[in-house]
């Protein structure tokens, strides 16, 4: 098992901070584990952790009216989630549950917010990481209003290429590829 500084030097919001920055983070943290389809998060609760996939995915999803899921992303190892409640203090935007057996670290509302005043780096890399999700839900929201099921399920294939592809043989691979299913629930034409 990786010690909890190990893992926390591939995180991006901490990937530039001396060591020392990054012993203290992994001593106020707990590591907790999931097993797959266990939900983590579930939209409207009132809790305002930090949640670091060290191990496993998971899925980001809404209701939609109908009470359609609608999936909004797949995370994995050294993705982050729970910072929007962390920051604003509100009740949580969407559901998470583990489409994998997964291993989190949780850092509570309170220590977080001292590092960030601690350390305004933290808070930069947040911010460019939140400017890429807003990028994201911005070409989501272009594809779900403008394009057909077709397009719309290829902006989502091109999308988990770009977050989660590798390049084999002059190809990009996505290892894991989500179901037919959940495919349709990101592109919203289930």
């Amino acid at each position: 098992m990786k010690s909890a500084s190990d893992f926390l030097y591939y995180v991006p919001i901490f990937s530039d901070l001396p060591d020392e920055t990054i012993e203290q983070i992994s001593q106020v943290g707990i590591r907790k584990s999931f097993k797959k389809d266990t939900i983590i998060l579930m939209e409207e609760d009132e809790s305002g952790a930090l949640f670091i996939i060290v191990t496993g995915k998971v899925k980001v999803t809404r209701t939609s009216n109908v009470g359609r899921e609608v999936i909004l992303n797949i995370l994995s190892e050294a993705d982050i989630f729970g910072e929007m409640a962390l920051l604003d203090g509100l009740t949580r935007s969407a559901t998470v549950t583990a489409i994998e057996d997964s291993e989190l670290f949780i850092i509570q509302r309170n220590q977080f917010l001292e590092f960030l005043k601690e350390h305004p780096e933290i808070s930069i890399a947040l911010m460019q990481e939140l400017s890429k999700r807003l990028r994201t839900a911005d070409m989501q929201i272009k594809s779900l209003s403008l394009k057909d099921a077709e397009g719309k399920v290829a902006t989502v294939i091109v999308q988990l290429a770009t977050d989660q592809g590798r390049i084999r043989q002059g190809a990009v691979e996505i290892e894991k590829l989500p179901l037919q299913q959940d495919l349709a629930n990101m592109a919203g034409t289930s």
